[in-house]
């Protein structure tokens, strides 16, 4: 029994089974599907959503968005981190910018970029901003607390600029880096979804999590929450899979 318990897979499937116990307990007491719909008739309709083609068009796009959104915000990240780590000046001057993203209330960067970027391209900037300030203080607190012993070998030996990157800093810099991409995702994932659900593109996963509400099927809004949640995973999932291949 107890090697049953200590198996992975076992007690995902148990700790599955006890949130989905509760939730139809919950659903049962509510007895009121239009408040809280219960897990079978949440699943019902996932299946039936996802039996429709749009659906995996909607999906498609949503992750195609923010996963540039990610990528881009990433790059950005990297190279802010590395000028402001590398310099005093950039660093004074860019810094309050990390500070005004950072403070920023993630709906007011949605509103504004409702009005400077069609509804398809607001998930990938908003995605874009929640990354980059996480990255870029990766790199930058990477950068500084580089071992100084080796930056000092590096100059005697008259190491090229170039060398010093590609085997100094950047072996140092990669595991914090790493582990900001993998924060830095999950909130790319969720602002992204949030971004959608107010710009309304035609295919998207927030467009039909809105037009749920709107239309009061509380059962549809619930499936395509589980849909976000499992894509959520997945991508996180792989991402840790990229992490150990690329981790030296």
């Amino acid at each position: 029994m107890r090697r049953w318990i200590e198996n992975r897979f076992v007690r995902a499937c148990l700790t599955a089974a006890v949130y989905l116990l509760v939730w139809q307990a919950a659903a049962a007491a509510v007895a009121r599907p239009l408040l809280l719909p219960g897990p079978a008739l949440t699943l019902r309709r996932l299946f039936a959503l996802l039996g429709e083609p749009e659906s995996y068009a909607a999906i498609a796009l949503t992750l195609g968005r923010v996963l540039l959104g990610f990528l881009l915000g990433t790059a950005a990240g990297v190279l802010l981190g590395a000028l402001t780590g590398a310099s005093r000046f950039a660093d004074a001057l860019l810094s309050p910018l990390r500070s005004v993203v950072k403070a920023t209330p993630v709906t007011s960067f949605i509103l504004l970029a409702l009005l400077w970027f069609s509804s398809g391209m607001v998930p990938v900037w908003i995605a874009l901003l929640m990354v980059l300030p996480v990255v870029w203080a990766a790199v930058l607190e990477a950068v500084r607390e580089t071992d100084p012993a080796l930056l000092e070998m590096a100059r005697a030996f008259r190491l090229p600029r170039r060398r010093q990157i590609r085997e100094i800093y950047a072996p140092s810099a990669l595991p914090p880096v790493l582990a900001a991409c993998s924060t830095a995702l999950g909130f790319a994932w969720k602002s992204g979804v949030a971004a959608e659900i107010l710009a309304l593109p035609r295919l998207a996963v927030g467009s039909y999590l809105y037009r749920s509400k709107v239309t009061l099927e509380t059962a549809d809004l619930f499936a395509w929450t589980l849909c976000v949640i499992v894509l959520s995973m997945l991508l996180e999932r792989a991402l840790v899979r990229l992490m150990r291949r690329i981790r030296p």
